[in-house]
């Protein structure tokens, strides 16, 4: 596994496999990374967004991914969603300062390729959500599998290597 380093090295996720930062190529909104294979067309994004809801029990982890999951499947316009599974941690919480557990779903969408819905395509969405309640984030770990290889093992893995090294990157929840 390669660690990359996010965010400019205040997060770090390991991944399997060789993946380019796209902001090399082309124009990244501040609040993503977005990484892309050197050999197919999966891509790799972390977004850092507004928490959908409080709470970081297991029933409001569930809900969150669901949340994420399906604002992705919105996003990419796609024409059919189902989600196949949702893991949960009893607590997504943590310890100040500490990388809580994410929440992970994957399921699968059916997208209109390069904008056309003439030719549609299948992609397996694999998504890990971490709550950071003091602040007000959802972390949104996203990768997109058009073809079809990449399993939920490794998916796995690469959140539960992910780890905040700098919290300055959050604005506090009182300023945000």
């Amino acid at each position: 596994m390669t660690v990359y380093p996010l965010f400019g090295g205040a997060i770090s996720l390991a991944l399997e496999g060789n993946y380019l930062d796209a902001s090399l190529m082309r124009q990244v909104p501040d609040n993503q990374e977005v990484l892309l294979s050197h050999d197919s067309d999966v891509s790799v994004i972390l977004e850092v967004l507004q928490c959908v809801a409080p709470g970081t029990d297991k029933a409001a982890m569930e809900q969150g991914v669901r949340y994420h999951f399906d604002s992705l499947a919105h996003d990419n316009s796609a024409v059919a969603s189902v989600l196949d599974a949702v893991d949960a941690p009893e607590s997504g919480s943590a310890p100040v300062g500490t990388t809580p557990a994410p929440a992970t779903a994957h399921g699968r969408q059916t997208v209109p390729k390069f904008g056309k819905h003439e030719d549609e395509q299948a992609v397996t969405i694999y998504v890990a959500l971490w709550r950071l309640p003091a602040k007000n984030v959802d972390l949104v770990l996203s990768l997109n599998d058009p073809t079809g290889r990449v399993t939920a093992a490794p998916f796995r893995a690469a959140a539960a290597s992910l780890r905040i090294h700098d919290w300055g990157l959050f604005p506090d929840a009182e300023s945000a």
